[in-house]
Order: C-alpha cells, then structure tokens, then sequence
C-alpha cells in the first residue's frame, strides 16, 4: 500500500479545543441512571447512593461536561416531581420510552453526583410538554440566590448557594415525529427564542443551546436549522446536532466511512449559522453543541429488548449495545470529527455515559466493565487538549458509503500545551498494515513519550464475556529521525502516539 504522508506544520492550526467537547449524557432512559450511575445497596455506593466504581470510570474515562436529564425524557417531565423528600415524589409514567419513573433522582441528586465525578452540568428544560414559565421557575431554582419562590424552595431543600449551571438547553430532537411536543421549526423557534429570552432576562450569564437536527438524514435537515435561527439567533449561543450510526452489515469500509458524513453534517450547519447571522447583520457566531452522538450496534449474539416488549416497568435494561472493536474505530473518527472542528464545535455529549450505546457498563449489584470505545475517549481528553493542528494529509484512500475520496488513515493532532507533546491520533480503515511517514515543522521535535494501540485480530470482538478482550497496549512502531516520523499502523487499529516538543511555541498562551 502506498504511503500516507502527513505534514504538520507550526503555522498550520485550527482552533483551541475546549475541554468541554469531552462531555457525556445521562438521561432517564432504561438502566443509565437507576443501577448505572445510582444504586443504593451497592458495595460501591455512596451514602447518597452514587456507585463510586463508575464515578471512578467516569473519571478515568476523562469526561468533562454531563448533559441532564434528557433526551427524549425531558419533552414529557415536570422538573418539580424530582426535588424534596424523596419519600414524597410521586411515580409518573415516562412516554417517551414507557417506563415508571420514581423520582428518585432530580435536580439536586444529580447536581451532588455532578460534583463529585467533577463534571460540569448542561441542562435541558421541556419545551414539548411544558414552557416559558417552567423553564424559568428550574433556572430560578438553580442559579438564583436565596429571596424568591423558587430559590428559597431550593434552601429548604438543603441547598442554600446557587448552581450556577452555565449551559442549558432548550428542548430535545423537536424536529422529531417521535418527540412528545413535537413541533415545526416555526412552532419551535418561536417558542425557544421567547423562551430563551426570558431565561436570559432573569439570568443574563447563561449561554443557550437551541435545537439543531436530530439526524444528517432528516427530510427537514437544512431548513430546519435555517429556520428555527431565522427566530433564535438574537439569544442563541449554540445550535445542537445529534448523530448515530448504524450499518455495520454494509461492510467494514462503509461503515468507516460514515465520518465523513458527521464531519459534512458540521460543515453545512456551521454555513448555514453563518448565513443567518449575516442576514439578520449580526457579527456574533453561533457555535455548535453537538450534545447526542455515538454508533448503533446490537450484534446478533446479544439479545435486546425493546420497551414495546416491556413497558412500563422501573429501569428496564433495553438497547444496552455491545459494542466491537470495530465500532470502535467509527466511534474514534467521529469524536476526530468533533476535535477537528473545534473551531466551531464547543461541546460534545457521547450517547450515553452507562448501559445505553455507553462506554460504561454496570451489572446491578456487580461489576462495572468499560467498553472498546472507552479508550479512544480517554486517551482523547487524556491528551487531546489545547490546539488542534491543521495537519496535511496526502495518501491512498478508497471509495465507499457514497465518498468518492475516503482516506484509509484518519487523523487528528493536537498541540497539548500542559504536557508539552503533539498528541497524534490514527485510525487506520484498512484491513492491512498502513506505512505512515509525518514530517514535523517549526517546532524543535524530541522523542516518542507515549505510544498506545488498540486492535483485536477479530473485529467482531467484544468485552462481554471477557472484559479484557479489547483494550489498548503499548507499541513501539513509529522511529523519530530529525524531524520526520516513520511507522506502521496495524490493521483496523486506533493509535495515539505523543511526541515531545523541546520548545514552547509561540503560539501557546
């Protein structure tokens, strides 16, 4: 195969990456929050009932923001049934994924939870069931001090300081059919922008996420984002994408391949923002959180259960993906996709952080396991932080998926200002080994510090039965001579490799 040449080049850089791309999602759906993050009786649960074994992989895994508490559940939830006396709060019936919610865990469970996994908060407020005066009585209640209705409920419950939750999100997926509330982008970007604007007038220091597509694939995809900022631009600060890919029976290179659309789908909605603020004579951006993404994979071998064959119970384990090391690899190029664009993507929430499409799973009562595309999140926020290099690759690529140019190797590298390396990251889409060279310029190169694979012989290859099938080792297959790079990668393989850097750059802060 021929080789892939990568240049890499001081002058050439993207954008700084803002830790909080490496966000996550908890939503009430199926086992993510009751025996995924909160299991009372658990031998690792805390006395607010908190398993610290997936707070820890939490951690381990390098997640910096939480969305909450939803996803299709918020467009149907009275914030007010999850605060108080927990001995207080009534059932309810979820619609969106026909469940009995208990209430157990609100507001202010997850708020302790947040604080102790060190993450920061994105809230989302209901604009399907619900509206204006709902979502100012939650901020109020969040971020408020003490001195009204709302903030004072708050100190009754234990909580005296405000949140300060900075991020909030103004309904889920409403361009969808199958969202309680469901509206049309007119319906919505009045709503949202009278909405937003309310929140903004009672907490100015808020930023807000409007809602984007729920999918690249949508017949309204394109207008809809045109039109619901036509209405919301003045009080936007973001616009959410949601992403998952599937079509594993396609075949391996179209699988791969799919990245490409996510790294499209950015692209047209950041032209689109821009056309909007240009037309409306704003000089503000408004920003991308891409707040759902992850791939859908159920293999065969596994046996899953819908909600239609269980409704209505506490916690169903439904949709809970095992994930192979294939998948990991799409998974590793969308969140490239994402770090890549991170001149306009400012946050990311991978769907979702336990049991459901997750990169951490729980056993109730039992262990806790981490999936393949645990790792290439970790070793992304691990190293992936500071700024994203506009490196230049010229190599063999292949046509599939309907891309006529994909490349075999995928790339992404990141100055990290803190550790003082280029971070390199690789997927390589080929079923056989890929020689690599990367020439580094204007930057005084040391040595090779840290190098990572992660491959398995068998794509197919998952960590159910054996939870250390799939994880990463370390490699010594790239060499260093002046300043040029040359390896090998493995086939079907995911690689971060970090090379020292002996002087600061200019351009670090």
């Amino acid at each position: 195969m021929k080789t892939t040449k990568i240049l890499v080049h001081k002058m050439f850089r993207r954008a700084e990456v803002d830790p909080r791309i490496y966000g996550s999602f908890v939503e009430h759906m199926g086992r993510v929050v009751y025996s995924g993050i909160y299991e009372p009786g658990h031998a690792t649960a805390d006395k607010d009932g908190f398993r610290m074994d997936v707070i820890r992989k939490t951690e381990e895994m390098g997640v910096t923001a939480v969305r909450y508490p939803g996803g299709n559940f918020v467009s149907n939830y009275n914030w007010m049934d999850g605060i108080g006396p927990v001995k207080d709060r009534p059932r309810k019936r979820d619609l969106a994924w026909k469940s009995i919610e208990t209430n157990e865990v609100g507001t202010d469970e997850f708020m302790r939870w947040a604080a102790k996994a060190h993450v920061e908060p994105v809230f989302a407020v209901n604009l399907g069931t619900k509206g204006i005066e709902e979502a100012l009585s939650l901020l109020e209640y969040c971020n408020l001090p003490a001195g009204t209705y709302y903030s004072d409920m708050r100190c009754r419950y234990g909580r005296k300081e405000p949140y300060g939750i900075r991020t909030w999100c103004l309904g889920n997926e409403m361009d969808g059919n199958w969202q309680i509330g469901h509206k049309t982008a007119e319906e919505y970007g009045r709503l949202a922008y009278e909405t937003g604007k309310a929140m903004k007038l009672l907490d100015p220091s808020i930023e807000l996420v409007v809602c984007g597509s729920s999918m690249s694939t949508n017949a309204t995809f394109g207008e809809w984002e045109r039109v619901v900022l036509s209405h919301t631009c003045e009080c936007a600060d973001y616009i959410s994408l949601h992403q998952y890919y599937g079509g594993q029976e396609k075949g391996t290179a179209a699988f791969l391949a799919q990245s490409l659309d996510m790294e499209r789908y950015i692209q047209t909605v950041s032209g689109i923002c821009d056309m909007v603020t240009v037309q409306k004579h704003l000089s503000k951006q408004i920003n991308i959180c891409f707040d759902e993404w992850g791939v859908w994979s159920v293999p065969d071998k596994v046996v899953q259960k819908s909600v239609e064959q269980q409704p209505w119970q506490i916690a169903p384990a439904i949709s809970e993906q095992i994930y192979t090391m294939e998948d990991a690899l799409l998974f590793a190029s969308m969140l490239f996709s994402l770090v890549r664009s991170s001149g306009r993507v400012k946050i990311a929430c991978q769907s979702l952080l336990t049991n459901i499409s997750a990169c951490i799973m729980t056993e109730r009562g039992g262990d806790v396991w981490v999936q393949p595309n645990f790792y290439p999140f970790a070793y992304l926020s691990a190293w992936g932080r500071g700024v994203v290099m506009d490196a230049r690759l010229d190599g063999p690529s292949y046509e599939a998926g309907g891309f006529q140019e994909v490349p075999y190797v995928d790339h992404l590298i990141v100055y990290n200002f803190e550790k003082g390396v280029l971070a390199m990251f690789f997927v390589n889409r080929a079923e056989e080994k890929m020689p690599v060279e990367i020439d580094v310029e204007g930057f005084e190169t040391g040595e090779i510090t840290e190098s990572v694979i992660l491959c398995h012989s068998d794509k197919n290859a998952t960590n159910l039965e054996n939870h250390e099938c799939v994880k990463p080792e370390k490699i010594s297959n790239f060499s260093v001579r002046e300043n040029r790079l040359l390896g090998e990668l493995e086939p079907l393989s995911f690689q971060m490799l970090a090379l020292s850097i002996a002087v600061r750059p200019d351009f670090c802060r």
